[in-house]
């Protein structure tokens, strides 16, 4: 839901980076004063394609599939909506998942809502929590709203129902200006709270939406339980009451920049100087490489990242952020996922399995990888070769990583010097010791990498 976004979203980061890099800032833009429930400080989150996640395409099916997922380290479990699907002006045979009919209801094809329970059940006697994908800016053309509640919906000067955006064909846009849609959009997100103990959301388009509504509508839902919150948005004003977490889009972006060789990692030094002025320390960010739209509308992250998927997927994994596994990358997702239609995901052995499972089991225990000010903050090193090699430590209460990618085609060796870097270490991916002292020799192969980890 965010393809008419980009452009927009890409200048503004190209003009605040410029910004940034001629007027130096050194204080956040804002401070955040939204709790994160407590089970959120080192997790790892994983969005959950209900209709493409197995053959059945139920909550049964994927309820299975629970335990890889706790053994892969995952905290989170985000579903995409799981709500009835409108028909009227649907999109292909099985229509979009963000065209709700219903919001208090569960999409047949995904079984009952007594099976929802099940999951959520389940997910919590492993340890993991589970939030709702929240589709608050529009509805299906057939939501009963429409005809008991026309005047929740957006009008043209004809008085005729619209889409939020033209493309967006097969939903219509809700009217935050009536105070009795906020009313009873509230009361159907506190519906999947109180019926089947669902532990937040992700909310859909959230800068679409008035802040003020999610503002509201998260102190109300903590009054219930700690919740968790997830804008698909940037705005760091999102973060100021209502969300724990925001998209790190500009990050994926960069990434994919340097995979083509259109940025370096020079830019990611600008990228890291605008996070700082923009956002609160506190303020968690999603950190992926790919997710839903990603996945079926920009390409594989093979077609997006060529050679170097495990190489960012690492990074996504050891940087200041909460990474995200999208369903199927596991296990080296390669086809983009049809969105309207039955598509279902094949499971086969891959190597990123394990290397997530070593970032987020280590994530779990490790203090200089926590999220938000409960971990450890990014010190940049700079290298002897500062166009291709990015390397940082974090570290916190004792616990200390030292991460160094190559993020060019090339082999390459390069010393880096810093005081920081100075004693023994883990490798992640190895098991291999190593001493460090504070000027280090290396050599790292096209795309590699090196993580190290101490642990008290």
């Amino acid at each position: 839901m965010v393809k008419y976004l980009n452009i927009f979203k890409n200048k503004l980061f190209s003009l605040t980076i410029i910004f940034f890099i001629i007027i130096p800032i050194f204080s956040c833009a804002q401070n955040s004063s939204k709790v994160h429930p407590e089970w959120s400080k080192n997790a790892a989150i994983y969005e959950a394609n209900i209709r493409q996640h197995t053959p059945e395409g139920t909550f049964k099916a994927f309820e299975a599939h629970l335990p890889q997922l706790k053994d892969m380290g995952i905290g989170i479990v985000w579903l995409m909506p799981i709500q009835p699907i409108g028909k009227e002006n649907r999109k292909g045979s099985l229509g979009s998942y963000y065209s709700i009919s219903d919001y208090t209801a569960v999409n047949p094809e995904f079984g009952t809502i007594d099976d929802l329970k099940s999951l959520v059940n389940k997910a919590h006697k492993l340890g993991m929590h589970v939030i709702l994908d929240w589709v608050a800016n529009h509805t299906a053309w057939d939501h009963p709203w429409v005809k008991s509640n026309p005047e929740f919906y957006t009008k043209d000067s004809d008085g005729n129902f619209v889409p939020p955006v033209a493309d967006w064909s097969d939903v219509i846009d809700l009217n935050y200006d009536n105070h009795e849609l906020r009313m009873e959009m509230t009361k159907s997100m506190e519906f999947w709270i109180t019926n089947c103990d669902i532990d937040g959301f992700r909310c859909d388009v959230a800068a679409m939406v008035p802040t003020d509504f999610w503002n509201s509508v998260t102190n109300t839902l903590t009054k219930i339980k700690p919740v968790f919150m997830l804008a698909e948005a940037s705005e760091p004003e999102l973060q100021e009451h209502a969300f724990d977490m925001t998209y790190g889009w500009q990050f994926k972006d960069l990434m994919n920049d340097i995979s083509k060789g259109k940025k370096s990692v020079e830019d990611l030094y600008d990228y890291y100087k605008w996070q700082k002025a923009t956002y609160s320390p506190d303020d968690y960010q999603m950190m992926f490489t790919t997710n839903h739209d990603e996945n079926s509308w920009n390409g594989t992250v093979k077609e997006r990242l060529g050679d170097a998927v495990e190489t960012f997927a690492v990074l996504t994994g050891v940087v200041n952020g909460m990474p995200l596994v999208y369903s199927g990358q596991e296990a080296g997702l390669d086809k983009a996922l049809k969105f309207f239609e039955k598509d279902t995901i094949v499971w086969k052995d891959n190597n990123l399995r394990n290397i997530y499972t070593k970032l987020f089991q280590l994530k779990k225990t490790n203090k200089a990888l926590w999220n938000g000010t409960s971990g450890g903050e990014m010190n940049i090193i700079k290298s002897s070769d500062e166009k291709n090699i990015f390397s940082f430590t974090r570290e916190k209460n004792g616990d200390k990583i030292v991460s160094i990618f190559n993020l060019s085609p090339n082999k390459t060796s390069f010393s880096i010097e810093d005081k920081l870097l100075t004693g023994s270490y883990t490798n992640l991916f190895s098991n291999e010791k190593i001493e460090l002292k504070n000027v280090q020799n290396f050599e790292l192969d096209s795309w590699g990498y090196i993580v190290l980890t101490v642990q008290q």
